[in-house]
């Protein structure tokens, strides 16, 4: 729900702080005109966003090389976002709508090598750009705090406080607001957003973090406006927007856990009950599309036999355990147990390449194999 919020409000939020920028820098402003251009420069953006993300779907169909594949993601949102741009329509929707339709299919034309390539570059990628911004924001907040004045330090910290106190008991009221009207109004509402009790909605709207968005947002303040004079009070509004950061991180970020156990939220076991669904599910047509290729000529039956025994204890073992038939495992103990054994194999890989029994490459194979292994056991 939050990841959901966060890109419907980010994207939206950015076209407005287009619009808004756009009257500091003209001195002009006309609701109505803003409005219908809103529709537009939205509509638009969206459009051109799965314009080019559909054929770039089919292209990546087409190989089944990891960095091409990866270089294809890392272009994609600057095709998107200036393809847009030029259009004067909304690049940050462009690439929102292109990337939620390429993720959505990547499960389809990713292979597994590309897919933990691409999951690693840009899982730190996105840590690179985020500190990137931090450092840029820290630069900038130097500059300005040696401008302030003494006597103009009260009133910038009056201002933070209230701007802090704004957002944070604007967006309790607006969660609670959004949550409940529709149910008091109709009984739709009721069937559409059922009640899942007070202490949930109060931890959504207590999650309500600001971040690397915000911070390129006032990054992103012209330094003039169209009468070739300073941008008026950006100074002020990067402190301000710092200040926002810092208080919505360190007191509501550090302040969830003792939120949820204050108010006692369980972990929600539908996840589990998915995913062992889905392994069931996919375990019936692995055995399946093994008595299909039963029938083909030189399949191997010791091979099928084997095969078919492996998928079979797997299924056995999801079913009684979804059942509560089978005990579950310690599962930290088990995760200890496999990490030392995996630990084991790979040293003595290393010992085989420390001797010349096996070269560099063969051990990056393996080392490999192992990785995955490991990595899948901490999932």
């Amino acid at each position: 729900m939050l990841e959901g919020e966060s890109m419907v409000n980010d994207a939206t939020g950015l076209v407005i702080y287009r619009f808004a920028v756009a009257a500091v820098v003209t001195g002009t402003f006309s609701l109505w005109q803003a409005s219908w251009q809103f529709v537009i420069v939205s509509m638009g953006g969206l459009l051109i966003g799965l314009v080019i993300a559909w054929p770039l779907a089919r292209l990546h169909r087409l190989f089944d090389d990891a960095l091409i594949e990866i270089t294809l993601t890392l272009l994609t949102p600057f095709v998107a976002y200036l393809s847009a741009e030029a259009l004067h329509l909304s690049g940050v929707l462009a690439t929102l709508s292109a990337g939620l339709y390429l993720s959505r299919q990547s499960a389809r034309f990713f292979s597994s090598n590309t897919r933990l390539q691409a999951t690693a570059v840009w899982n730190v990628l996105v840590f690179l750009l985020n500190g990137l911004l931090f450092l840029l924001i820290g630069l900038q907040l130097r500059a300005i705090v040696v401008t302030i004045g003494p006597a103009s330090w009260p009133a910038f910290i009056r201002d933070a406080l209230v701007i802090c106190l704004t957002v944070i008991l604007v967006r309790v009221a607006w969660v609670f607001t959004a949550t409940y009207l529709p149910q008091v109004v109709s009984a739709r509402g009721q069937r559409i957003d059922p009640d899942s009790g007070w202490r949930s909605v109060l931890l959504i709207a207590w999650a309500g973090l600001r971040g690397g968005l915000s911070l390129a947002a006032a990054l992103a303040l012209p330094l003039t406006i169209a009468a070739a004079t300073a941008f008026p009070e950006r100074e002020h509004i990067i402190f301000l927007t710092f200040c926002v950061i810092v208080a919505t991180l360190v007191v509501q970020g550090l302040g969830l856990v003792p939120l949820i156990r204050f108010l006692g939220i369980q972990a929600d076991d539908m996840p589990e009950q998915e995913r062992s669904h889905a392994r069931q599910v996919a375990l019936q047509a692995a055995l399946a599309r093994l008595d299909e290729l039963a029938s083909e000529d030189g399949v191997s039956e010791t091979s099928l036999a084997h095969l078919r025994s492996h998928y079979e204890d797997k299924l056995h073992q999801v079913m009684a355990q979804r059942d509560g038939m089978e005990e579950e495992p310690d599962t930290a103990m088990v995760q200890r147990i496999q990490t030392e054994v995996l630990h084991a194999e790979r040293a003595a890989i290393i010992r085989l390449r420390d001797q010349g029994r096996i070269d560099d490459d063969v051990l990056r194979t393996l080392e490999r194999e192992l990785d995955l292994e490991d990595q899948r056991l901490r999932r």
